[in-house]
């Protein structure tokens, strides 16, 4: 019996996982999501993606060199999300295509992505988007889905990049300067309107008007993606004036 070939030009091969299942309540994905394995070995993390044990997947992965493998049909509901939430939708992997990026991570001192790989990135990324119709603002980090719980593809991950070729949403951070600025314990009206624009954009937390635990790691992921340069999960004037320009700049037709 010959190999299946990949859905994705950008993909060399299929390497199957049996890890996935039926999506449930959708008739596609809609949501595309980036992870990097955190693991030093990416044949290791490879073959855990692969192993009925470890029930977790994704339907892509991309190899340190470029290579990319897929893992899973895009027609079927890979393991990759877990717990979390977007734009008011808690499962995520029904609604999703997700891409394991093979890099240490934070455990392994955050390296650099080789530029061979996002330029693999970029090309499945933008296949998958192009075919599935899946808008900019839905082009995600797990962290984005997942705050707090996880923190991948992280902060040297190159977004910037990726929106030049046309792929995700993004703005110009603004500089960060000296000012006011909210943390954990503040309380009032300028928290409740912060913790109503993270979720307008999409982030899952509540409006209380109190700057909690929660609130502190919605906004730390919020500058993991879209603000990297300093990630403390403090809301100042830099990450909120972003955070407005994200809004601001979403396409109607997601608005």
């Amino acid at each position: 019996m010959s190999m299946p070939r990949p859905e994705s030009s950008a993909a060399a091969k299929v390497f199957p996982s049996p890890n996935h299942g039926e999506r449930k309540g959708v008739r596609g994905p809609d949501m595309l999501i980036l992870h990097y394995t955190g693991m030093p070995d990416a044949g290791e993390a490879l073959q855990w993606l692969c192993n009925p044990v470890s029930q977790v997947s994704a339907h892509y992965f991309v190899f340190e060199d470029g290579r990319v493998i897929q893992m899973v049909p895009e027609a079927r509901r890979a393991w990759h999300a877990g717990a979390s939430f977007w734009d008011g939708e808690t499962d995520i992997n029904s609604r999703s295509i997700g891409i394991e990026i093979a890099n240490p991570g934070h455990p392994g001192g955050l390296p650099p992505f080789p530029e061979v790989q996002i330029e693999s990135v970029i090309a499945l990324t933008r296949d998958i988007v192009s075919r599935w119709r899946i808008p900019p603002t839905r082009v995600l980090a797990h962290s984005d889905v997942a705050p707090g719980r996880k923190l991948d593809p992280g902060e040297a991950f190159p977004w910037e990049w990726l929106h030049r070729e046309g792929i995700g949403h993004w703005v110009p951070p603004a500089p960060i300067r000296d000012g006011r600025f909210f943390a954990r314990g503040d309380q009032g009206m300028p928290i409740e309107a912060l913790q109503a624009m993270l979720t307008m954009y999409g982030y899952g937390l509540k409006i209380t008007g109190v700057f909690d635990e929660n609130t502190e790691k919605v906004v730390a992921a919020f500058q993991r993606h879209f603000r990297p340069e300093r990630v403390d999960g403090v809301a100042d004037a830099s990450t909120i004036t972003t955070l407005r320009d994200l809004i601001a700049s979403r396409p109607q037709s997601v608005a």
